[in-house]
């Protein structure tokens, strides 16, 4: 059963070849399994899947369905969800259980699908690695020694070892299509308030997005689906009408215009990654796509800004831990600044600590114009170059990570190069456009990740786009050994 996609499993229960309870069985099964040597799961959440896997075969019997009723899919442990633990893989939050769902939890709730647990994450979504968590680092599937990418490697990891149908991620800076890259599934960061933040932990407010993590861009479709649409609750939610994602994914490419930024094929690129890329490329090329070289020109800038701005929003966002309203409270503090102080220190990891004193020092007095007022009008360039860029192409396509997944603590001492495996992915957030990494060829045995960034509310194009690849390729369809 769990080498079916979703769209295969939708259709197996409707047959009636299985049950949901069984499909659910199966997954906690596995997990119990399997999970023990990957770590990709905080918190499972069993007798609740079960109920509500039975709750499904009712539904089911009643003839009220949806293509997501009955399917088991993990939470990244950033979304609220009511009575279990929602702890963004910190112990600051280790001992917060959430009153209330995520909007995203709730719809998919509501269509039907069934909530394996949550899933480990880098502390407060900040990481590129999956080492940053509290509950120790996630181990990727296909190399047990190396790193899943992250902030959303638990979740990507249990997609690929086959350890739930699907899951949810969020993407501040590339955290969806990174680790999706180095896992060898697909993962789409929708357009910045095309899915609610209304539940989901906030990191940097501007840049965060929820997306679905899967095999395939049909079953990320079917996702998107339930997740999309306007939320009165988010403010920054956008209200815009969702087309069904699943309707436009067999339409033909010919004619296609993908653009290549030539500032994404440049000596930073792994040769071997740069030759997988290409070969994809080819394929669209057999397909009836045009193929150019365009120009992202302020490229290099984009990792700077963006560690600018998300870093003095994440101070911003996280100066409410403080020990008092909720969360971890230091024992026996003397005075009110111990307790904030002891509190907050003992909460938080060192990469998030990090990231507080970076953001807290470039919105100072004396340095915000310097820094933060900076990377707004960068922030604004970089914006401007894919609005040019969209105006010559329909698709821009290019390697989704410089290489393929490094070793554990590889990079654990050195932050830069951990921010600089983000290269390709966060000048995307800063634009707020949507994103997507599908498998390539794999080189060496390990998995590759093709990224495609569309313009705004465009995520039907780079399904489809996506799909017919996958139409003529079986990447997506490869499994880790020993899963």
């Amino acid at each position: 059963m769990h080498t079916h996609t979703v769209s295969e499993l939708a259709a197996a229960l409707a047959a009636g070849e299985f049950s949901s309870v069984e499909l659910t069985q199966h997954y906690l099964d596995r997990i119990a399994s399997l999970d023990g040597e990957i770590n990709s799961y905080i918190t499972v959440t069993p007798e609740a899947a079960l109920a509500q896997a039975k709750q499904a075969d009712e539904r089911r019997a009643q003839g009220e369905v949806t293509p997501l009723t009955g399917i088991p899919l993990a939470y990244k442990d950033i979304f609220c969800t009511d009575g279990v633990k929602t702890s963004c893989a910190s112990r600051m939050l280790d001992n917060f259980t959430a009153p209330y769902n995520a909007t995203v939890v709730q719809r998919l709730a509501d269509a039907g699908a069934v909530m394996l647990g949550k899933t480990n994450m880098d502390e407060y979504a900040m990481g590129s690695s999956n080492e940053n968590s509290y509950y120790g680092c996630v181990h990727n599937p296909w190399d047990k020694e190396r790193v899943p990418g992250g902030s959303s490697g638990g979740s990507a990891a249990a997609v690929a070892a086959r350890l739930c149908a699907a899951a949810l991620g969020t993407d501040t800076g590339g955290s969806i299509r990174q680790p999706a890259a180095f896992t060898g599934i697909t993962g789409i960061k929708p357009t910045y308030g095309r899915v609610s933040r209304y539940g989901m932990i906030a990191f940097a407010s501007s840049l965060d997005q929820g997306g679905p993590m899967a095999a395939s861009a049909e079953d990320a479709a079917m996702l998107l689906n339930t997740m999309a649409g306007f939320d009165e609750r988010d403010s920054t939610s956008a209200n815009e009408a969702v087309p069904d994602y699943t309707a436009d994914l067999n339409n033909s490419l010919q004619g296609l215009r993908i653009g290549l930024p030539k500032e994404y094929f440049d000596e930073g690129l792994d040769v071997d990654v740069r030759a997988s890329v290409e070969q994809a490329i080819n394929v669209y090329r057999a397909l009836g796509a045009e193929i150019k070289e365009v120009s992202l020109p302020n490229t290099n800038l984009a990792v700077a800004t963006y560690y600018v701005v998300a870093n003095a929003e994440c101070s911003s966002n996280l100066s409410r831990y403080d020990g008092v309203r909720f969360g971890h409270r230091c024992d026996d503090p003397a005075n009110l600044e111990d307790l904030y102080e002891r509190s907050r220190s003992e909460g938080f990891g060192n990469e998030v600590k990090r990231r507080i004193m970076v953001g807290t020092y470039v919105l100072s007095a004396g340095y915000y114009d310097a820094y933060y007022l900076k990377a707004q009008k960068l922030r604004h360039l970089i914006s401007d170059d894919f609005s040019k860029v969209f105006e010559e192409v329909d698709v821009i396509m290019g390697p989704t990570t410089p290489t393929t997944a490094f070793k554990i603590g590889e990079k654990v001492d050195d932050p830069v190069a951990m921010y600089l495996s983000d290269v390709y992915t966060v000048a995307c957030n800063m634009a707020g456009l949507p994103g997507m990494s599908i498998p390539a060829a794999p080189v060496n045995g390990l998995p590759v990740g093709l990224q495609m960034i569309g313009n705004y509310f465009d995520e039907a194009r780079l399904l489809n786009v996506a799909h017919q690849f996958q139409q003529q390729t079986d990447w997506h369809r490869q499994m880790p050994a020993g899963v």
